[in-house]
């Protein structure tokens, strides 16, 4: 029988088992598939820790890419043998095979490697609508990215520069600040020895900026506002230091008739023709080589727990993949 890390109680790294799992034959509208790479991603931390509640016992992950194995009735746009990848829900990435929704698979062009796709389809996809749909950036914007030289914020950096974007960037020492530089962010700043707030006022002569890309949240959250010039849009698409506490919304007009926005990738690509789409800029982009997704980290499947610690301990930089 295939293998998958499971968690049955909520908890730390430590609940993480690796166990046999029933698969199964897919019904119609669905597909089996094989992976080959598994993406490793903030939020499997929120799943883990029963932030975000999942019915127990959960295999956690909703990033992977793998080969088809068998089709259920009605798929006819893949065919076994299809090379494939995805990056949402229900969880079950962390596996050694699975059953996914057809709908929710897009196949994976000879030029994108089953390693890039499963560490892309998730931060790359995030990035395509922050940049593309949440606040469509133009050439001349400056932009301030939150951590920087994390898997989406590499892919933010590179993708923003190639659109005539200059990049401010929060990072956490000075070897992610040479790194972020190197993928497109033109002025990283090193939170840990700097005020972002008022180096972003420097760096933009007061103007400040018209968008504030922020996946930290808690620690970040006060100040980030305090980085939009008026009607200024905060995409708050992440909380890696908690959640926001209670906050009064009157303060927005104070600020400069500010807008806040909790966006999440399942609401963007609920729609098949949002997934393709997006996918398809996602794969252009990388193809050509304006986006490089740097895996910088591989673990195997089994030794997920080792990987979730290092992630929350910020010991990781761009993408993480395990190995199947």
């Amino acid at each position: 029988m295939p293998h998958a890390i499971r968690f049955h109680e909520p908890g730390g790294p430590e609940v993480f088992k690796w166990e046999e799992v029933e698969v199964g034959q897919p019904k119609a509208g669905e597909v089996r598939l094989k992976h080959t790479a598994v993406g490793l991603n903030y939020i499997d931390v929120y799943h883990r820790t029963g932030l975000y509640p999942a019915p127990l016992p959960a295999i956690p992950g909703l990033e992977a890419a793998g080969v088809v194995q068998a089709i259920g009735d009605g798929v006819s746009d893949l065919k076994v043998g299809d090379r494939v990848a995805y990056a949402s829900g229900p969880l079950g990435a962390y596996s050694e095979e699975r059953i996914m929704a057809a709908d929710r698979v897009v196949k994976l062009p000879d030029s994108i490697s089953d390693e890039q796709g499963a560490a892309m389809m998730l931060q790359g996809l995030t990035a395509q609508y922050l940049l593309r749909r949440t606040y469509p950036v133009k050439a001349g914007d400056t932009i301030l990215v939150h951590a920087a030289a994390g898997g989406v914020g590499l892919i933010l950096c590179q993708w923003a520069r190639h659109l005539g974007v200059k990049v401010i960037g929060t990072v956490g020492n000075e070897e992610k600040a040479q790194l972020a530089k190197q993928f497109g962010c033109d002025y990283p700043i090193v939170y840990t020895k700097e005020d972002f707030q008022e180096k972003v006022l420097e760096i933009t002569n007061g103007k400040k900026v018209p968008v504030v890309y922020d996946s930290v949240g808690k620690d970040t959250f006060l100040k980030s506002l305090d980085c939009l010039s008026p009607l200024g849009l905060l995409v708050l698409f992440g909380q890696s230091s908690g959640n926001v506490p209670p906050f009064d919304l009157g303060q927005l007009s104070v600020k400069g008739s500010l807008f806040i926005t909790r966006p999440t990738l399942a609401t963007y690509t609920a729609k098949r023709e949002d997934l393709v789409n997006g996918a398809n800029e996602l794969f252009d982009v990388v193809s050509k080589d304006i986006v490089k997704i740097n895996v910088n980290q591989r673990y195997a499947l089994k030794d997920a727990a080792q990987a979730h610690r290092d992630l929350e301990a910020r010991k990781t930089t761009g993408s993480t993949i395990f190995t199947v």
